[in-house]
């Protein structure tokens, strides 16, 4: 019985090593400008009005929600402006009832650049979250052709928006988002950020989403770089087809390819970074916000905690006690192959996503936390008063009503 319970956890290991692997060596990223054949099989799209020209100048606006983010915001419009107007037509900031220096900042900077705009706040609907009803506000304010949401801690690179376009238009994709670089400079963020990582792309397979253009359940995005053509966006709804999902950049990415359109997530580690957390504390919020609303089924959310449970974590439990009970070296021996299996796995992923090294080693305390998360994020969503971010609360489980 114990050498059939190490073989069940045993195979998935491999096969979810195997889902890694597969990841880390064919997933598409945004090409550079001179490269033509990069990033993976490039072809037309079939959704309507695909033009395959290049984008016309300052076809771009960045759309920027805003709620208390003075220690991030300038540094992110200096990044946005520093793109150029030749793809950048206008920069639009939404001011989401910020209590700090957000709107004052953000108007320094409109005296000094025209591009630059602060849309005010108005009050925040019921059955709206606040990032997706900031998000549909600044897009029915926005003049251009793309429009790219951008979070205020995301910081882009140079050339990145123009390079957003030309990958959409190559790939035939209205809605494209990148998967940023994760910037991690303290012990937690190093110790547990990159499991944001390793549990999307061990389930996840990337190289799929391309080939099976219209699949939903392929949909993915980060919410801190979406780039969407604005004719789609508002044939597909926009951001109120996801009003009231806190998990809302998945939620769009699947819905845009529900409605047949075609969404695509690349690696734009090279287009975009954020620093998503600063502390533990941080961390722990924010994961806990998202984890549990991020199923559709609590029976889903419960077969992934069991997954983290028997296949990522119990092997690092068991494996040194059978090892040493001669009756069990069997299964003792399976189980450390499957630990083996899933440090293999953080490898592959700290070699594509450059997680520090070191961070591998703690895997047990990483999944420990995680599976501390996903029951304290059930437990607020459906047994408490909800979780509370940027000072609001959201209660419910996925359709989250919200109260100031």
């Amino acid at each position: 019985m114990l050498l059939l319970l190490s073989a069940l956890v045993l195979l998935p290991a491999l096969a979810l090593l195997g889902v890694a692997l597969w990841n880390a060596l064919a997933w598409g990223r945004v090409r550079d400008a001179d490269d033509k054949h990069g990033g993976g099989k490039v072809g037309r799209g079939s959704d309507e009005g695909e033009s395959g020209v290049a984008t016309t100048t300052g076809a771009v606006s960045i759309l920027i929600p805003a709620r208390d983010e003075a220690a991030n915001i300038a540094a992110c419009l200096d990044a946005a402006l520093a793109q150029g107007s030749e793809a950048v037509g206008e920069i639009l900031v939404y001011d989401d009832h910020s209590a700090d220096d957000t709107p004052l900042l953000v108007s320094n900077y409109a005296r000094r650049d025209s591009r630059v705009r602060l849309v005010r706040p108005v009050p925040l609907p019921a059955g709206w979250c606040g990032k997706t009803f900031a998000c549909a506000r600044l897009a029915g304010e926005a003049r251009g052709r793309w429009l790219l949401f951008l979070d205020a801690d995301a910081r882009l690179a140079a050339g990145g928006a123009a390079r957003m376009t030309r990958e959409a238009e190559a790939r035939g994709a209205t809605l494209l988002s990148c998967w940023p670089r994760l910037e991690m400079r303290g012990f937690w963020e190093g110790a547990l950020m990159p499991l944001l990582n390793f549990v999307v792309f061990t389930l996840y397979p990337a190289p799929l989403a391309p080939r099976r253009r219209l699949d939903p359940s392929l949909g993915l995005a980060h919410g801190s770089c979406i780039l969407a053509r604005r004719d789609t966006y508002e044939l597909v709804g926009g951001h109120a087809v996801v009003r009231d999902q806190l998990f809302e950049d998945v939620r769009l990415a699947q819905a845009w390819r529900a409605r047949g359109r075609f969404s695509l997530c690349l690696d734009g580690q090279a287009i975009v970074s954020v620093r998503m957390y600063n502390s533990l504390a941080e961390i722990w919020s924010g994961f806990q916000k998202n984890f549990f609303p991020a199923f559709r089924r609590a029976r889903s959310f419960w077969a992934f905690v069991a997954l983290h449970c028997f296949v990522f974590l119990l092997p690092f439990a068991l494996a040194p006690l059978l090892l040493l009970t001669t009756a069990a070296q069997g299964a003792g021996t399976m189980l450390a192959l499957a630990a083996a299996c899933v440090l293999l796995t953080r490898g592959v992923l700290a070699a594509r996503f450059r997680h520090p090294w070191w961070s591998i080693a703690l895997h047990p305390l990483g999944e420990l936390l995680l599976v501390a998360l996903g029951v304290s994020s059930w437990l607020k969503c459906r047994a408490g008063r909800g979780v509370v971010w940027k000072g609001r609360r959201y209660g419910g489980t996925a359709g989250l009503t919200t109260t100031d």
